[in-house]
């Protein structure tokens, strides 16, 4: 399964995503990790709210009943501390853990007030375990009021210097506040509707004329036609973008346009004087001087097809038609037998693809026609492989050294140095039906074969 999206629009969604729910992941636990500590020091406080306040003696004038109420209302509700307990001996139960964290923190605490401490012990019980509390029916059911039968309780029992007794405040520690995470929970579906939403809309405005570009460069690439232009629209960036697309458009059009009409020009300026001179050799009485003649304007005359055939790849006036390649590539074979040439037809699917018949019929006759030259005969295929049409022509000859077959489909190159149209040609065969296959929106391949020989493939992809 892929998880990262294709698209410009689904790759921004998904990092804002990804990076808000970062964000919101930190946040919540600096969140909680906050509220952790308040819980903490409200507990702690108000440990040291009763031995302050509440463990000192009361005045006959009243004025530490009324520290007491001033003291009160700063305690947390949750963390309102019980009743000091005055005992002469303290000791731990069994299975009690003393925190001597929480001793420490508190004992600056209380030092601080001006209380002399000469020992404190800190640690925290289960309710249903604690002496004081379970002696106390009315005061058990109201701290675990709600049906929390496992809240705990903090004990601190401190002895003061110079005294014999101690003092033991016992503090309800209040439950996790779970709310916390579910105002983070609802603050991020907020935040995802809000700013994903936003960003969807501000991307769409964005990619959405993009997509658009992309689909017609798309079709520029096939029809070179410049009819169907876009009209700029989306960010004055992306306008911009589209404005210059489109000069650039209508450029490579003209171009292609005057290209097409000087390659007339050459064809015509070149071909006139070449059948004049096929006329004129008609004279010559030395019959093998004719024929050598004769064969050298025929060499041009091919060179100059190829050549002009090479310009003019992709810019077919027709549509592509739907057409049974296994007919095709049956049809190419039949023409060499004709010929008497060793060629025959191996494997073959049956294929229906949109093509243009000439190009490519020109391109499987360039690869055969090379096999015949080079190795005597060829054995041609058609194969459905990965949901792509290949034709593959395979030959018994030398095959081509590793170091060169890239360098094969480049224009005027031949795998052996002379220029003899019965050895060879002008080196154009293979770069043509190159130039055919990408213009199907393919590839050819070379390879040369283990057993010996050359294996030529056209690689056409499924129909879109």
């Amino acid at each position: 399964m892929r998880f990262w999206p294709r698209s410009l629009l689904g790759q921004m969604l998904l990092a804002v995503a990804m990076v808000l729910l970062l964000a919101q992941a930190i946040s919540a636990a600096l969140l909680w990790q906050a509220a952790e500590t308040r819980r903490e020091a409200s507990v702690l406080n108000a440990a040291a709210y009763a031995f302050i306040v509440r463990g000192e003696p009361r005045s006959e004038g009243g004025d530490q009943g009324h520290k007491s109420r001033h003291h009160t209302h700063l305690i947390d509700r949750f963390t309102r501390p019980l009743r000091i307990e005055r005992t002469d001996g303290f000791a731990p139960l069994p299975g009690d853990d003393i925190d001597a964290e929480r001793a420490e923190a508190l004992r600056a605490v209380v030092e601080d007030q001006g209380i002399a401490v000469a020992e404190l012990i800190v640690l925290e019980r289960p309710m249903a375990r604690d002496p004081y509390i379970l002696d106390r029916p009315r005061l058990h059911v109201r701290l675990t009021r709600g049906g929390d039968e496992h809240r705990r309780v903090l004990v601190a029992a401190l002895k003061r210097s110079g005294t014999d007794g101690w003092m033991i405040a016992r503090v309800p520690i209040p439950p996790r506040q779970r709310d916390v995470m579910g105002s983070i929970l609802l603050q991020t579906a907020v935040i995802y509707i809000l700013l994903v939403g936003l960003h969807f809309l501000l991307l769409r405005r964005i990619t959405r004329p993009l997509a658009a570009l992309t689909e017609r460069t798309e079709t520029f690439a096939r029809t070179q036609s410049v009819d169907g232009q876009l009209a700029p629209d989306g960010p004055h960036d992306v306008r911009r973008l589209i404005a210059a697309h489109n000069a650039m458009e209508a450029r490579i059009a003209a171009l292609l346009d005057e290209k097409d009409v000087m390659l007339g020009a050459i064809g015509h300026d070149l071909k006139t004087p070449l059948a004049a001179l096929r006329v004129r050799i008609e004279s010559v009485e030395d019959e093998g001087e004719r024929a050598k003649m004769a064969a050298g304007i025929e060499d041009i005359t091919r060179s100059l097809d190829d050549i002009l055939s090479l310009a003019r790849v992709g810019r077919a006036s027709e549509p592509p038609e739907r057409v049974d390649l296994a007919a095709l590539t049956a049809a190419v074979v039949e023409e060499f037998e004709d010929m008497g040439d060793p060629v025959t037809l191996g494997e073959t699917a049956r294929i229906a693809l949109p093509i243009h018949i000439t190009w490519l019929r020109r391109a499987l006759r360039n690869l055969i026609a090379n096999a015949v030259r080079y190795a005597g005969g060829a054995e041609v295929a058609l194969l459905h492989e990965g949901g792509r049409a290949i034709l593959r022509v395979d030959d018994e000859g030398p095959g081509i050294p590793e170091e060169r077959i890239a360098e094969m489909t480049e224009p005027f190159t031949r795998g052996e140095v002379s220029r003899n149209r019965e050895t060879g040609g002008a080196g154009l065969g293979l770069t043509l039906a190159r130039a055919i296959a990408e213009q199907h929106g393919g590839e050819l391949l070379l390879v040369n074969r283990p057993a010996g020989g050359l294996r030529a493939e056209i690689r056409l992809p499924p129909e879109p």
